[in-house]
C-alpha cells in the first residue's frame, strides 16, 4: 500500500515507530462500526479519505483525537466541519478537492475530445448530485444536451448506460465518488459493451479500461496526507494546520480503449495527458 511507502519516505518504519491500522468496510453503512473499532485500538491519528460519511464516522469515534481528511466529494467548509480553511479549529485538518470545479472541467475535456458531440451523458449516484448539477450547467454553456444517468450499484451499470443507446458515439462523464472507484472494472466493461467513450474522475478507472480521466492525482495526495500525519506526530495541532486545496491534477488517456471503441483522439489532445496507456 502506497501510504506505507510515503510514511517510510518521511522516516517511519512500520513495526518500529509506526503502525498502520486499516479496516475494509463492505459499504458506506460500515464506516461507523469501522471507526469505532479503530478507536478501540487506541490509534493516535485517524484518516478519513473520500466521502463525507467517512469524516462524520471518524468524528463520532475519535473523541477529540486528530483526524486528517481527504475530502474528495464534499466541501468541509460549506458543511460546517471546519471554521475556515486557514485555521480549521477543532481536531480536523486535511485536503479539500474542489470537485464541483472538476466536474465542470470534465465537461470541457469532453467538448475538446469530441468537438462534434451534441449530447453528454452525466452519470451520478446519491452522493454526487452536486457534481451532476455542476456538470449539467457547464454542458449547457458549451452547447451540449445534458442527459442524466443515475446508477445504484455494480449490477446496474449496463442498464443505466442504455440511456445513451439513441446517442451512439456521444460521450459520458462519471463523477468522483467511492462507488465509481470501487466498481471501475464493471464500469469499464459496461462502457465497452455499449461502445461509449467516457471521461472519468480517477486515473485508476482509465487503467481499468475507461477512455479518459481528469481529476486529482490520488497517489500524490496520499503523500500530502502522510505529511499531515508526520506534522501531527511532531506536535502540530490540527486546529492550526491550514487545509490545502488540492493543486495536484492528473489526466490519463487510454489509447487501447480508444482503439476498442473505434474512437480517434487528436495528437494535440493526447499530448496534454500526464499518462498515455497503450
Amino acid at each position: 500500500m502506497r501510504r506505507r511507502e510515503f510514511m517510510a519516505e518521511l522516516g517511519y518504519q512500520e513495526g518500529r515507530n509506526f503502525t498502520f491500522d486499516y479496516i475494509q468496510t463492505p459499504n458506506l453503512e460500515g464506516y461507523e462500526d469501522g471507526y469505532r473499532e479503530l478507536a478501540g485500538r487506541k490509534v493516535d491519528v485517524f484518516l478519513a479519505v473520500g466521502n463525507e460519511r467517512a469524516l462524520r464516522a471518524a468524528l463520532a469515534a475519535a473523541d477529540g483525537r486528530p483526524i486528517v481528511f481527504l475530502a474528495i466529494d464534499f466541501d468541509p467548509l460549506a458543511k460546517g466541519y471546519v471554521a475556515n480553511l486557514s485555521r480549521p479549529g477543532g481536531n480536523v485538518t486535511g485536503i479539500f478537492v474542489r470537485q464541483l470545479e472538476l466536474a465542470a472541467k470534465r465537461v470541457e475535456i469532453a467538448r475538446e475530445a469530441f468537438p462534434r458531440a451534441t449530447v453528454l451523458g452525466i452519470v451520478y449516484d446519491t452522493i454526487s448530485r452536486e457534481q451532476r448539477d455542476a456538470a449539467a450547467e457547464a454542458a449547457r454553456k458549451l452547447g451540449l444536451e445534458p442527459r442524466m444517468i443515475e446508477v445504484k450499484g455494480e449490477e446496474g451499470y449496463a442498464g443505466a448506460f442504455g440511456a445513451m443507446d439513441d446517442a451512439r458515439g456521444q460521450p459520458i462523464i462519471l463523477p468522483a465518488g467511492p462507488m465509481f472507484m470501487r466498481d471501475r472494472a464493471a464500469i469499464a466493461q459496461a462502457l465497452l459493451e455499449r461502445r461509449i467513450p467516457s471521461i472519468v474522475a480517477f486515473r485508476e478507472n482509465t487503467e481499468a479500461g475507461a477512455l479518459i480521466s481528469y481529476g486529482i492525482d490520488l497517489m500524490g495526495l496520499f503523500y500530502d496526507i502522510a505529511s499531515y500525519v508526520h506534522q501531527i506526530a511532531r506536535g502540530a495541532k490540527p486546529s492550526e494546520m491550514p487545509i490545502e486545496q488540492s493543486p495536484r491534477f492528473y489526466m490519463a488517456v487510454n489509447l487501447k480503449a480508444a482503439a476498442l471503441l473505434g474512437v480517434s483522439l487528436s495528437d494535440v489532445f493526447v499530448a496534454r495527458a500526464n499518462e498515455v496507456i497503450e
